[in-house]
Parts: C-alpha cells; sequence; structure tokens
C-alpha cells in the first residue's frame, strides 16, 4: 500500500446503512424496468454510497475515493416501503485500489444483492483538475 494515499485505510473498515425503498427507487422510476421495486440502478447507488462511508473516513483531507469497478449480483425484489440494510467492509487493499464486498438484505434478512466493489483513492484536487475549468471544485 503506497505510503501517500490511502495510508488510514484498512483491510476490515466497514459501514452500514439503512434505506427505505420509495417510489423514486423503482425501476420504473429510475428507467431499469417496468416493475414498482427497487431498481438496480438505486441498490448500486446505495452500495456504492456504503463503500464511500467505509473508506472516506479514512483518507486525508485531500484524498477522495473513486468507483473503478463493480460486479453486481441483484438476488431479490425489494418492494416500496421495505427496510433494505446494507454492509461494506474493506477486503483487500493493492496500491491505491481498495476493494470491498458489500450486502444488501432486506429487514427479514433474506439477501437482496451482494457486489464486489473496486475504489480507487487519488487526490481531489488532481482530479478536480482532470474534468477541466468550470467544473465545480
Amino acid at each position: 500500500m503506497s505510503s501517500t494515499a490511502a495510508a488510514g485505510v484498512s483491510v476490515g473498515l466497514r459501514a452500514r446503512r439503512v434505506f427505505e425503498v420509495v417510489e423514486f427507487d423503482t425501476a420504473i422510476a429510475v428507467g431499469s424496468g417496468s416493475v414498482p421495486a427497487l431498481g438496480t440502478p438505486r441498490l448500486l447507488a446505495w452500495l456504492e454510497a456504503v463503500t464511500v462511508a467505509a473508506i472516506e473516513p479514512a483518507l486525508a483531507p485531500t484524498e477522495v475515493s473513486v468507483g473503478t469497478h463493480v460486479d453486481l449480483d441483484h438476488l431479490q425484489p425489494s418492494p416500496v416501503g421495505a427496510r433494505v440494510a446494507v454492509e461494506a467492509v474493506v477486503t483487500a487493499i493493492e496500491g491505491l485500489r481498495v476493494d470491498c464486498d458489500v450486502e444488501a438484505t432486506n429487514g427479514d434478512g433474506t439477501l437482496v444483492g451482494r457486489a464486489r466493489i473496486s475504489r480507487r483513492v487519488v487526490n481531489r484536487e488532481r482530479f478536480l483538475d482532470r474534468l477541466g475549468p468550470g467544473n465545480p471544485g
């Protein structure tokens, strides 16, 4: 692991959040299907958000993490009103890459989805510079 970036990130870091499925989260609303259940794009957004919550508190103020790879299985539907718990754990670090295993479960413990998500630790200012002039930073 680099001594200048991701130095505070370690295997075993974790975060957990609970989300409630609302109409805005359905496959219909996000354009990924025609059913009133949690859409896969929204599930992915929740999974990624929890990886950020696991990693970024350990980063230096000048660092952020950006998503680079996702392997996702959406296994069970979740209706509007369902509460979905998402837990992420850092499982591997290689250089600036941080891998997380993430699981989402319904209130009854049913596995809704699971993913392996890779993030890369980058310097925030340099990353924003790559976006070009006129971008918020």
